[in-house]
Order: structure tokens, then C-alpha cells, then sequence
């Protein structure tokens, strides 16, 4: 009993753990994100285009994380940093990956856009 008792804790608090990491966000809070975009980095919104027309931060460039294989030169030079967003911070955090696994160095995550 004391073993099951043990079990559900530790899965709870695990649960607890990674809810707050996930809430967290990107690697970068809003500051930082409007700190890079005031300086020149490109904001990049990785929703869908009908997420994008219902509503998204002014000046942000559409790319859905679906087409962003495809687009990367528009991202170029790769050194320009970019900073991405989404509605919950999964698509976003995909994004970064792939970019940074394409070679692009300054690539930021804001996470969900509710962040911004």
C-alpha cells in the first residue's frame, strides 16, 4: 500500500513538474522577445494562415510550422535572429529545432503568443 501511495505521488508531482515547464514557455519571456524584435529580429508566427488572419502580433511574418521546410530562405541570412511563436508553445518549440538543426544561430522561442 505504501508502494502505490509512493507511485501516485511521485507521478503527480511529475505531472506537477512538467505542466510548469510547459506553461514556462520558449526560451525567451516577453522582454527578452520584444527586446530582439526592437533590435531587428524577425518575428515568425508558426500557426496555421487562418490562426494567423483571426488574430496575431503586429509585425509578425506567417510561416506554419507545416511550410517552414520549404521557406527557409526567407529566413536567411542565417545568422539574423528570429524570433517564434504559437498558440501553445508545442509548434514553436518544433520550429526552433528544425531551424537551429537547418544551421540558423539566433533563433528564439516565445513560446505560446500569449507570452508576447
Amino acid at each position: 500500500m505504501k508502494k502505490m501511495l509512493l507511485s501516485a505521488l511521485i507521478v503527480v508531482l511529475l505531472l506537477a513538474v512538467g505542466y510548469v515547464t510547459l506553461m514556462k514557455g520558449g526560451d525567451v519571456d516577453s522582454a527578452q522577445a520584444r527586446q530582439l524584435v526592437h533590435a531587428g529580429a524577425r518575428l515568425i508566427d508558426v500557426r496555421t494562415a487562418s490562426e494567423f488572419a483571426a488574430g496575431h502580433i503586429p509585425g509578425a511574418i506567417n510561416i506554419p510550422l507545416q511550410q517552414l521546410d520549404s521557406r527557409l530562405t526567407e529566413l536567411q541570412p542565417k545568422v539574423t535572429p528570429v524570433v517564434l511563436y504559437c498558440r501553445s508553445g508545442n509548434r514553436s518549440g518544433s520550429a526552433t529545432r528544425m531551424l537551429k538543426n537547418a544551421g540558423f544561430t539566433a533563433v528564439h522561442d516565445l513560446g505560446p503568443m500569449s507570452r508576447w
